[in-house]
């Protein structure tokens, strides 16, 4: 029996964070239902690259395990569906602007009372409340104004487009996810149900837990690359002979030591000790100094395995995926895909003692699975093939 075998989930989102939250809860045995529709742009479906059927593997990604039906929901038949599904599916994850399930019919009052014990959580930049509720926004406007980007650049120099999706991912998804879990836990013990209003200005906000708790409790502001962590000392990223990086952050005395040894400084080993912003510099300087004079594959050879001074290259995605640690621990598997052969994606992360994700099939086309749910529903064939003519289902 899986982890999460037993929880039902209706969801409705058409970006980044929904679809990463209920990801997660399908690779954990979660039973998901994706409601889509022809009529509403699921960021995930348009995403290059493609398969030789213009699906995009990236929804096949996220959207791995997931049964999908497809509906019009201006229309009343579509309401009652979804009023029908609730009371087994009784999870509803949706990432709408403030008002717009409200407008449709499909808000948490509205559907509580079909199931007392519903839990619904609404995943949004700003949250439900508050001046900016009803203001659109992407990661890098959240990390803005959660202000996370100022004190994460270097001197003088503009913040930088990041890789990941830092408020999508680990703001939005992540908490909405432990947020509908807590729900759970809480609906085991009471039986009611929750509303989690999840947002991810507020939860990167709370991601300053180190220079945020600085300024509120002594009044110091991080600046650019001058704290401890943001390029202020040596921890950092050095470039090497042939223009590749590693990352440093041999902080610990213990760390500096086998660094300085590493690099063939050991002069500097007991100056590294001196706080003064004067003797930092120089030693950051006589590190980056150092890591100029020898290729990548030359300091790899240096930090190997067997060095335990927190000293790492800075790898492409390729390199990760071979990466022997990433290897032993399952992050790229194989899911089933519609011709019977198997799509390498990345895994999940969280391990579990004899417990294994389960990973059904990717991506579902629009609509796959309507005649499956509603058939699940009791509707018979004659009523199916009425729905798809009226543009109910789509």
């Amino acid at each position: 029996m899986s982890i999460l075998q037993g929880l039902k989930i209706l969801d409705f989102s058409s970006m980044l964070p929904g679809a990463f939250a209920t990801m997660m809860f399908a690779d954990y045995g979660a039973d998901i239902i994706h409601i889509e529709s022809s009529k509403r742009v699921d960021m995930m479906r348009i995403m290059p690259p493609y398969d030789n059927e213009r699906e995009s593997f990236i929804h096949q990604h996220l959207n791995r395990s997931k049964k999908s039906i497809s509906l019009d929901l201006k229309t009343p038949e579509a309401i009652d569906i979804v009023k029908s599904l609730i009371h087994e599916y009784d999870i509803v994850i949706e990432g709408f602007r403030p008002g717009v399930m409200q407008r449709l019919g499909l808000d948490y009052d509205t559907l509580k009372c079909e199931n007392p014990k519903l839990i619904y959580c609404s995943i949004t930049g700003y949250g439900q409340t508050g001046p900016y509720r009803d203001r659109p926004g992407h990661d890098n406007n959240f990390l803005s104004i959660a202000g996370v980007l100022d004190h994460s650049r270097l001197k003088d120099k503009k913040p930088v487009p990041m890789g990941i999706q830092m408020a999508d991912i680990a703001g939005g998804a992540m908490h909405a996810a432990v947020g509908v879990l807590a729900a759970a836990l809480h609906r085991e013990k009471t039986g009611q149900g929750k509303y989690i209003d999840v947002s991810m200005v507020d939860a990167v906000f709370t991601m300053n837990a180190l220079y945020g708790t600085t300024y509120l409790t002594s009044g110091h502001l991080a600046q650019a690359e001058e704290e401890i962590l943001n390029g202020g000392t040596f921890y950092d990223y050095y470039k090497t002979k042939d223009g590749r990086y590693f990352s440093v952050g041999s902080l610990e005395p213990h760390f500096r030591k086998l660094l300085c040894e590493a690099l063939d400084i050991p002069e500097l080993i007991q100056s590294t000790f001196n706080d003064s912003t004067y003797t930092q510099k120089r030693f950051k300087e006589a590190v980056k100094d150092a890591f100029l004079t020898k290729t990548f594959d030359e300091w790899l050879e240096v930090f190997n395995e067997d060095f335990h001074g927190c000293v790492e290259p800075v790898l492409t995605f390729k390199d990760s995926c071979e990466h022997p640690q990433l290897a032993a621990r399952n992050m790229i598997v194989e899911i089933p895909d519609r011709e019977g052969n198997v799509q390498k994606q990345i895994g999940a992360a969280i391990k579990f003692d004899q417990e294994e994700p389960t990973y059904k099939f990717v991506g579902a086309k629009l609509g796959e699975h309507n005649t499956e749910i509603l058939e699940g529903l009791g509707y018979s064939n004659e009523e199916i093939e009425a729905l798809k003519e009226k543009g109910v289902l789509q």
